[in-house]
């Protein structure tokens, strides 16, 4: 995930609250359930020692902010009694997290609010077109219809010179609407930098549309079967191909990563790392460009004033004028000083370990 929107969390001043929940509303009884879910995260975030205003602001976040329709999750940082962070993520949390520590916990956001491309969605027809843009974590950019010419738009049957004025009048109908909505989603793509292009509706329609986009546009669209413009249809089904898409994109995003690291980890003078060591000494260097992470479990390493001086031992700090040393752990202290130094987070998936839980793509050698 891009890091570029967390990087002022690591000039805030801590302690941290950090919890990570299932934000479900699929259910009649959700508000109870969310209810339940915040009691448990408060009573461990109080044993943890988070004090009361901390406690006082994050309910309010769970209360008061917007909630998913179906599934979904959600993470809260504060700092202090500031709310740094509120994250919808579209699957929930495979258990919940609260945390109270000097770091804001942010592992969990690269294994569930991993970015997806910029993409677009054009459900179409033979007289316009609903066009959705969306960001990286697929919240809406631009929402809006585009309406030609819808009369007529159907080829008359019979015969004689009438009729035939009539078809080429509709002929001639639908090839502007056709062109002018081709030219609206392949404006709409650039201007949002769109990666894919979802292409949904009538078929005929559709079909049309994309013969009619610049190749540019072209190489980015995937048409769907799915979705219709008429009134009070269900667009269940077309989210659910949307997503399919999108995860499939981020899944093919992870492969790349992995690809490349293990490919500079095979070269002698390879562009990887991975272990806490040469971790933590990439990380101090600024020379992280991105930050691979499995499961660390508990490991702990030492962490100096600042949010990238860290190290696996105390001596390796002291040794460049740190005289505060503290011990945290590594799943805390390390993404943060990723973010702090402009790296990416990607998380490579329980399919692939990495030597103590953690990777990286460096910048230079």
């Amino acid at each position: 995930m891009n890091t570029t929107t967390l990087r002022e969390l690591t000039s805030a001043d801590g302690p941290f609250a950090s919890v990570y929940f299932e934000d479900s509303h699929d259910t009649a009884d959700a508000a109870k359930q969310l209810e339940l879910k915040w009691r448990e995260l408060r009573e461990a975030l109080a044993g943890q020692g988070a004090p009361e205003s901390t406690l006082d602001a994050l309910e309010d976040a769970v209360h008061t902010g917007e909630h998913p329709v179906g599934r979904g999750g959600r993470g809260l940082l504060t700092a202090g009694t500031e709310v740094v962070l509120d994250e919808h993520f579209p699957e929930p949390p495979a258990a919940p997290v609260a945390r109270f520590s000097a770091y804001p916990y942010l592992l969990p956001l690269a294994e569930y609010a991993e970015a997806g491309p910029v993409h677009v969605v054009a459900v179409v027809d033979q007289v316009g077109a609903d066009l959705s843009a969306y960001d990286a974590y697929r919240q809406p950019l631009e929402v809006y219809t585009v309406e030609g010419h819808d009369h007529p738009v159907h080829k008359v049957r019979g015969g004689g010179s009438a009729h035939r004025d009539i078809q080429s009048h509709t002929e001639e109908t639908v090839r502007h609407n056709v062109e002018a909505v081709a030219e609206e989603i392949t404006d709409l793509a650039q201007r949002v930098g769109a990666e894919i292009v979802v292409l949904a509706g009538e078929v005929q329609a559709r079909r049309a549309v994309h013969n009619g986009m610049p190749e540019q546009t072209r190489r980015i669209t995937t048409e769907i079967a799915t979705g219709a413009r008429s009134e009070g249809s269900s667009h269940e089904e077309l989210d659910r191909e949307v997503g399919a898409l999108l995860d499939a994109a981020k899944r093919e995003h992870r492969q790349d990563v992995l690809e490349r690291f293990d490919a500079e980890l095979g070269r002698d003078t390879g562009l990887a790392v991975q272990g806490l060591e040469a971790v933590t000494t990439a990380l101090r260097e600024g020379n992280v460009r991105v930050l691979l992470t499995a499961d660390p479990g508990d490991a702990m390493i030492c962490t100096g004033t600042g949010t990238s001086r860290i190290a696996v031992a105390r001596a390796e700090l002291e040794a460049l004028g740190e005289t505060e040393v503290c011990e945290c752990r590594a799943d805390e202290a390390i993404p943060a000083a990723a973010v702090a130094v402009g790296a990416s987070l990607v998380h490579v998936g329980e399919e692939r370990t990495l030597t103590e839980g953690f990777g990286a793509l460096l910048r230079h050698g």
